[in-house]
């Protein structure tokens, strides 16, 4: 089995400027290829885990999800940062397309896709990582039995609001692989 960190993508990834679904709207955050190169370095499989809600919205289609799944991947092979596992879900339960209208296993904070991608790529949640920038993020990795969370970016407030859940706090994800990789964060 294998150990990894598991991510979400708008917020964490790329720059959220809500319902990301076209290329031109794709940014990569500053120093995310590097760090996704170091987390490898470290012996982790990486995989992205992301409610794609904007399909079920009809804002884009999955087909455009697809090509923008594409270009991040070819922005992070130069730095040989490219991901091991994409999940994603399509669904809401108030969906504007007929075809996504569900309550679903899979859009966090269901553990569903996290589950797929432990059975699909062996992995050891237990002693892996969920990131993610919201609250949602990490309470699909507590009900899928990750060991450590990990809560990155601007709701910092919302998540100090909450007493259910333990997990460490980095501006972003390029402080969080740092403090992986100098041991000043120490995973389970």
């Amino acid at each position: 089995m294998r150990k990894a960190v598991l991510l979400d993508r708008d917020g964490v990834i790329n720059r959220d400027y809500g319902y990301v679904g076209s290329i031109a709207r794709f940014e990569l955050l500053e120093g995310v290829a590097q760090a996704l190169h170091d987390l490898k370095q470290l012996g982790y499989a990486t995989v992205v885990v992301t409610n794609q809600s904007g399909i079920a919205r009809g804002m884009y289609t999955e087909a455009d999800y697809q090509a923008v799944t594409s270009h991040m991947q070819q922005l992070l092979a130069p730095y040989a940062a490219t991901f091991d596992g994409i999940y994603f879900c399509p669904h809401h339960p108030q969906a504007q397309v007929a075809a996504y209208r569900q309550d679903c296993a899979c859009r966090k904070p269901q553990p569903g896709m996290l589950l797929k991608a432990q059975a699909e790529l062996d992995l050891d949640l237990a002693h892996s990582i969920m990131v993610g920038d919201h609250l949602s993020d990490l309470r699909a990795g507590v009900s899928a039995g990750v060991g450590n969370l990990v809560l990155v970016g601007t709701h910092r407030a919302e998540a100090q609001a909450q007493t259910e859940l333990t997990f460490t706090y980095y501006p972003d994800l390029p402080h969080f692989v740092q403090a992986l990789q100098n041991g000043s964060y120490t995973p389970s």
